[in-house]
């Protein structure tokens, strides 16, 4: 593709955190170099605490407390802006009317106690000066542009009553409502099942055709960035480690990293002893490690494990679960209920993984949280077999029991945000369980929270740090440390990589392995 002429400048961006200590400075982003042409989608990839959302923050001017070098220039109708150098004030004429932003985390993106339509709404009555009559048809044009399925209802629905995909189409509805220059979208199918996916990326690609956007497209998941980027940018560490069009990057990567994150991705075909890592490309050569990934488990040998784990008797045997939630009831009509989890039933083995499959809105959520009674199922059985011999049916347990089963039944939550709680620093929150336990004495404990923070590729000088200074695959690994610290029986582990890149994706695989 030519070279547009550049809207976006980002020239030798440093980015850092005050640390707390006596002129303590965390450097997030080095000597960061790039441009983002008229009508380009741009691609920046890397794994998660790499400094893009960072550095997509940083081109918004939404961090606060950032320390700045460099300069971010906006190049438009012969006058050039440096976004570091300005007033707040003049930012507000270019956040949400010439820039829009799709944040990674629909969930706790928008407002859960305002009507999603509304705050669509809000951005067209203060960027346009439109009346409520217009901004709700302009809304409605589009929740329809956007493909929501029913955008009357969409605009009456608060969130939590969205789905995931459904929320993070309302966040791009929301981002293109004044026809931005610039959409900065910040890892936006990250959460979303593939068909979604799909969608979502259809959808920017015919924004960019129809409005001729120019597109920030921040992701750790390269097959996604060869399907909408023209150009990508590979970062590591906060630094820039490679540049060029994603076909140059596909068919001859030059940096290990670069080669480690192509590689990393889990194939469908054959069955890995152990999935390779980025840290194998960085710290061995292209020989050795071709070497190691020709260790694959032949299918005689993974038919003979699963056959042995079925020798012995079920950890987990669940027989007609059903979970329903009751619907309003209208006048005249009989009382109605929303089956999201109908007659299921299975048996998981000890040492056995069993994987449960299905887009977003099937069930599977409801249907682990019913297990670990988080959901109270309407009727069926959950029967645990204890160290003893013995079986209780965990559905009908009162909660004050059921609290004995927590050390056994650990659960990796779907939204690492949402899961955590902000008031914790990460050591409170891995060693809860374990102080709750008894497991120790509080220096073990602290050594066993630095083991598992090293095992899920969490650097041992976050231990003091809180969830909001993470980003959200980071956030994902402190909850997969925190269900794995009192050695479980079973976790339930509800989307657990969804938002790790691929390289952390083979890392927590191999450490639950």
């Amino acid at each position: 593709m030519m070279r547009n002429k550049p809207l976006l400048t980002v020239e030798n961006l440093c980015v850092g955190f005050p640390t707390g200590e006596k002129g303590g400075l965390f450097r997030a982003v080095s000597n960061l170099s790039f441009t983002v042409g008229e009508g380009e989608i741009v691609g920046v990839v890397g794994e998660s605490g790499s400094g893009k959302s960072v550095t997509a923050l940083s081109v918004m001017r939404l961090l606060d407390n950032a320390r700045y070098q460099g300069s971010i220039r906006w190049s438009e109708e012969g006058s050039v802006t440096d976004f570091l150098t300005c007033s707040l004030k003049d930012m507000r004429r270019f956040r949400g009317c010439r820039m829009g932003m799709v944040f990674q985390e629909p969930m706790s993106s928008l407002n859960p106690s305002m009507r999603c339509g509304l705050q669509v709404a809000e951005v067209l009555r203060l960027h346009l000066h439109l009346s409520s009559k217009e901004a709700k048809a302009e809304v409605l044009r589009l929740f329809a542009e956007v493909l929501l399925p029913d955008p009357e209802k969409a605009y009456r629905s608060y969130p939590h009553e969205l789905s995931g995909g459904q929320k993070q189409r309302v966040m791009i509805a929301m981002a293109i409502a004044c026809k931005p220059r610039l959409l900065i979208a910040d890892e936006p199918t990250t959460a979303l099942d593939v068909t979604v996916q799909k969608t979502i990326l259809e959808l920017l690609l015919q924004l960019r055709e129809r409005h001729g956007i120019s597109v920030m497209f921040i992701s750790h998941d390269l097959g996604v960035i060869a399907n909408i980027a023209d150009r990508a940018i590979v970062m590591y560490r906060g630094e820039k480690v490679e540049e060029g069009t994603v076909r140059e990057l596909f068919l001859n990567p030059t940096h290990p990293y670069t080669r480690g994150l192509l590689n990393c991705r889990v194939p469908l075909d054959r069955r890995y002893r152990r999935l390779p890592t980025v840290q194998d490309f960085l710290s061995k050569t292209d020989a050795e490690t071709a070497n190691d990934l020709t260790q694959c488990i032949s299918e005689a040998e993974w038919r003979q494990e699963s056959e042995n784990c079925c020798k012995k008797p079920p950890l987990l045997e669940v027989h007609h679960l059903q979970k329903e939630y009751p619907l309003p009831r209208k006048l005249g009509q009989p009382r109605r209920s929303f089956h999201a989890v109908e007659d299921v039933s299975f048996s998981l083995y000890e040492g056995e993984t069993l994987g449960l499959v299905g887009e977003s809105g099937c069930g599977k959520t409801t249907l682990g949280r019913s297990l670990i009674r988080i959901y109270t199922p309407t009727s069926g059985e959950v029967l645990y077999h204890n160290r003893d011999g013995s079986v209780v049916d965990l559905a009908k347990l009162p909660e004050k029991e059921m609290r004995k089963y927590w050390q056994d039944i650990r659960m990796v939550f779907q939204d690492p945000k949402g899961s955590l709680n902000p008031r914790l620093t990460v050591k409170e929150i891995i060693s809860e369980a374990m102080k709750e336990n008894k497991l120790g004495t509080e220096a073990e404990i602290t050594e066993r929270v630095k083991y598992l923070m090293s095992r899920v590729g969490l650097r041992p000088e976050y231990l003091y740090r809180y969830p909001h200074a993470f980003s959200g695959g980071e956030r994902q690994r402190i909850g997969i440390a925190a269900a794995l610290s009192v050695n479980p029986r079973l976790v339930i582990a509800d989307e657990p990589v969804y938002a790790l890149d691929v390289s952390v994706q083979a890392q927590t695989i191999n450490l639950m392995e």
